[in-house]
């Protein structure tokens, strides 16, 4: 019954600026580390940027100093803030998070249904 439910995709010029959402919603679950990923045409998923429970982060080096990863505990949500993007930056983003849920008593990773972000050239 875990859900990830991703907002804030869009169509911007090179240059621009998106702000991308995922909030995790479900009975008795706490959250741990969280992350996004995407996936351009014709290749394979890759790792966008991660972050721990104690907001430890990691960025993959094509967007390291353009990106920046957030989150907000209370509200099981993170962010992911994307300056200066690129037409390179094109593709479906997913949220991923690692979540242990009482209802099933194990420790998962769940993934949300991804948002396009198209950048233009």
């Amino acid at each position: 019954q875990v859900q990830l439910v991703e907002s804030g995709g869009g169509l911007v010029q090179t240059g621009g600026s998106l702000r991308l959402s995922c909030a995790a919603s479900g009975s008795a679950i706490s959250v741990n580390s969280m992350g996004w990923y995407r996936q351009a045409p014709g290749k394979q998923r890759e790792l966008v940027a991660t972050i721990t429970q104690l907001k430890n982060t990691n960025y993959a080096d094509s967007v390291r100093g353009r990106f920046t990863i957030s989150r907000d505990n209370a509200k099981n949500t993170i962010y992911l803030q994307m300056n200066s993007l690129e037409p390179e930056d094109t593709g479906v983003y997913y949220c991923n998070a690692r979540i242990w849920s009482a209802s099933t008593y194990s420790l998962g990773d769940y993934w949300g249904q991804g948002t396009q972000v198209t950048v233009s050239s």
